[in-house]
């Protein structure tokens, strides 16, 4: 199955370039809640927009993606600009995480429910969770329509609920529909103190 998704995804990451990627805005726009310093995961990473927006903020990241072809480009790029930046090929399941690991975990247009506990845990106690993703509710109806990979009304807010709410916007069909974010949720989430 590695093979077959590894693929598919090299296939994608092989057309795109690192410079014109951008990171998404639940982290650009919330860029004064990160830490000065600490260590970061950008999980399904792709070509590491996320992962080098957090490095040039002073963060150390940790990248995962199921393509060697992100991968590669994503580190040629941090070791030419000298960013701190682990990019490692995974295909991410539970047993990728350990507990506690990280003050910051950015999630972009990935959605795998079965890992939302794992994330959870390793988050560093008041650690952050950036996630921005796709919804079923959209305006136009571009991929991914896969169900499996779309969130329902609030979903992130029950699949992350252990963790403090920061930021929520789901725009859903609200108001005039050619402005504002659509067709993703985003949240940010923080590990309480005592968990």
């Amino acid at each position: 199955m590695i093979d077959v998704m590894s693929h598919k995804w090299d296939a994608i990451y092989a057309q795109l370039d690192v410079e014109n990627s951008l990171p998404v805005s639940v982290l650009t726009e919330n860029e004064f809640l990160l830490p000065k310093a600490g260590t970061a995961l950008d999980l399904a990473c792709g070509v590491g927009a996320n992962a080098l927006f957090l490095a040039r903020h002073g963060m150390t990241v940790t990248g995962w993606d199921i393509s060697i072809v992100a991968i590669d480009k994503l580190s040629t790029h941090a070791t030419q600009q000298g960013l701190n930046i682990n990019a490692c090929q995974e295909k991410i399941n539970v047993e990728s995480f350990t507990g506690s690991s990280f003050d910051v975990i950015v999630v972009s247009r990935f959605l795998d429910r079965t890992l939302s506990d794992a994330i959870i845990e390793a988050l560093k106690p008041e650690g952050l969770l950036f996630y921005q993703t796709f919804t079923r509710e959209k305006m136009m109806q571009n991929p991914p329509n896969n169900p499996d990979y779309l969130l329902t009304e609030n979903e992130l807010l029950t699949l992350f609920s252990p963790l403090r709410v920061i930021f929520y916007r789901e725009n859903a069909l609200i108001g005039e529909p050619l402005r504002g974010l659509r067709n993703e949720t985003q949240f940010v989430g923080q590990k309480r103190k005592n968990w």
